[in-house]
């Protein structure tokens, strides 16, 4: 539907940061009609995230940086207009959700802008609880923000956009930190506002298999931030599929399995890429009829990638377990480098982890997956000693995390926060990285030479004179990985490490991470990302309500039928398609391979 002026108009739009040499976004132009879902991609640093912030006029008004050409919002200009007079036509939800949580409940916090507008009673009270309903979080309205795992405060977010009901909605990453049944939750939540007609939403995402779905335009910035392609969203995937993974940007993962199965022959040329898991099963169900039963037997011989194991149940949750009381499996002479004996951890009066038992071996790399709210960031926390576990409940590398100095855990793990902010302390980049260096009294030339090489490593040369705040989302996550790995420690432990990253510094950080793991560093990472756990890892540990679900060898868990499922997750659906098609073994590793490039 075409309305005959826009929601959005942006003209010859560049932005520049204080202390950036080039704008991002650069020279930037297009309008948004009411109806339209725009998709907003591009590599890290192309400047999405600061796009997203002058559309409501925080920049220049409230972030400082220099604007040339215009933003209208409904025929106003969001240099000039304030911020709270724009916020009834721009609602947004930011990357990073604790940036804009202010009250002390759930309710309050959905409710604080329309008390701000002065809308009555009855409105404040109904349009508070349809979308803290809308969300999922409706029986928690009574709670603290701080009570909510990072995913849930994602939510909570959203859900005061939703409450606003402005007209356009601006969301960074909305789902970056959420399980599947949160991201089908708000991608409802979204369909239903945008069916009337009469709304618009901008999202800037990585997670594509979700926002297929629902995009009908994508616009894509390059990495010099001009606008390299603006068209319906299915045009721009298929049309430009070698184009976008050149340039580092996230692709559907059904979109990239295709191209794999066209390589091998399985799939035409000349059929149109899928774009959902659903497209993908019905070209593999076509390619399957015309081919009779090549396709179904084709890798029969080769199913090593999955594998049946013999495993005990667990006596918890009556679903298959490696070995009671050894969640990672190791050789029996092999001591752990990570050992948790019935961890328990409260915040305030809230019991969130419950009498844990955990081994994870040296060199191994192990991922934490649940649902939102499992206390996977509060077990990351009290085994980097982050969070102080009770003593004697915790060693990491002979270390006992409630009893030591920082500087004494630090040199044992390093540890990278969800939100990457959290952790920087000081002026430029350079310095945060020669930071942990300084305080070991590492010589000044081998600090120099160590940081210079990790800015090259994490594609920050040029900003190493820049302070950490005013880099994007994606260069603020390689800053805060970099400052972790500098000090070179045995167990490294990141918290959502590919949130906010492009497809190429994800995969760059990846295999970086796999190579520590080959020199004998201890990976630990909680994702939401069950394909980087199925690609990357070689331990899985699955909590469940503050317990350990399930834990072992993530080939055997990915072969366990219901096992993740039953703790509120589900698999790839990409990696459930070529399964559930016949299609395992080399073909399924090489997609892997090739998700991950």
């Amino acid at each position: 539907m075409r309305a005959s002026a826009p929601l959005l108009r942006v003209r010859d739009l560049s932005l520049t940061h204080v202390g950036s040499a080039q704008p991002s976004p650069n020279g930037v132009s297009f309008e948004v009609q009411p109806g339209e879902v725009v998709l907003v991609l591009g590599p890290s640093g192309s400047g999405k995230s600061t796009l997203t912030l002058a559309l409501n006029g925080l920049i220049p008004q409230s972030v400082p940086a220099d604007v040339e050409g215009t933003v209208e919002v409904d025929g106003r200009s969001t240099s000039t207009t304030p911020v709270a007079e724009l916020s009834t036509d721009v609602a947004m939800v930011f990357q990073d959700p604790d940036a804009q949580l202010v009250t002390g409940t759930l309710f309050d916090e959905v409710a604080f802008a329309l008390e701000n507008l002065l809308l009555p009673v009855d409105q404040v009270l109904s349009r508070s609880e349809q979308a803290l309903r809308r969300v999922g979080l409706w029986d928690r309205r009574t709670w603290n923000p701080d009570r909510l795992s990072g995913g849930g405060r994602q939510r909570l977010a959203i859900a005061c956009a939703l409450a606003m009901g402005s007209p356009l909605i601006v969301l960074d990453e909305p789902t970056a930190n959420l399980d599947p049944l949160g991201i089908d939750d708000v991608y409802d939540a979204l369909t239903d506002l945008v069916a009337a007609g009469d709304h618009a939403i901008i999202l800037v995402e990585h997670n594509l298999d979700a926002a297929m779905r629902f995009a009908t335009r994508a616009i894509v910035l390059d990495q010099s931030g001009r606008l390299a392609f603006d068209g319906p969203a299915a045009e721009v995937i298929r049309g430009h599929t070698d184009e976008l993974i050149a340039m580092g940007v996230w692709l559907p993962a059904a979109t990239l399995a295709a191209r794999m199965l066209r390589e091998r022959g399985i799939l035409a040329d000349d059929a149109p890429l899928p774009l959902t898991p659903e497209e993908l099963a019905e070209a593999l169900d076509a390619a399957h009829l015309q081919g009779g039963s090549t396709l179904a037997g084709r890798d029969a011989a080769d199913s090593s990638f999955i594998r049946a194991t013999t495993l005990h149940p667990s006596p918890r949750s009556g679903h298959p377990s490696p070995r009671s009381g050894h969640p990672s499996p190791r050789s029996v002479d092999e001591e752990p480098i990570v050992r948790a004996r019935s961890l328990t951890v409260k915040r305030g009066r809230q019991e969130i982890l419950h009498g844990i038992d955990l081994d994870i071996s040296p060199g191994s790399f192990t991922a934490i997956v649940g649902a939102n709210g499992a206390g996977k960031t509060t077990l990351i926390q009290a085994l980097a000693g982050v969070v102080p576990p009770p003593k004697r409940r915790v060693i990491v590398d002979g270390l006992d995390p409630g009893a030591a100095s920082p500087r004494d855990l630090a040199a044992r793990i390093g540890f990278v926060f969800q939100n990457p902010e959290h952790q920087f302390i000081a002026h430029s980049v350079f310095d945060e990285l020669a930071h942990g260096l300084r305080l070991r009294h590492t010589p000044e030339p081998e600090v120099r030479e160590r940081v210079q090489e990790m800015l090259a490593r994490f594609g920050l040369d040029a900003k190493a004179d820049a302070h950490p705040f005013l880099l994007s989302g994606g260069e603020k996550r390689r800053l805060s990985v970099g400052t972790a790995l500098i000090t070179r420690p045995r167990v490294l432990a990141l918290d959502e490490p590919t949130f906010g990253q492009d497809r190429a510094r994800a995969a760059e950080l990846l295999r970086l991470l796999r190579d520590l793991q080959t020199e004998g560093t201890t990976i630990i990472v909680i994702t939401h990302d069950l394909q980087l756990v199925a690609d990357h890892t070689t331990h899985t540990v699955i909590l469940a309500d503050g317990l350990v679900h399930a834990a072992g060898p993530t080939p055997e868990l990915l072969s366990t039928a219901g096992i993740f499922e039953s703790a509120g997750l589900r698999l790839p659906a990409v990696h459930r398609v070529l399964q559930q098609t016949g299609i395992a073994g080399s073909l399924l590793r090489d997609f892997t391979s090739e998700a991950s490039r």
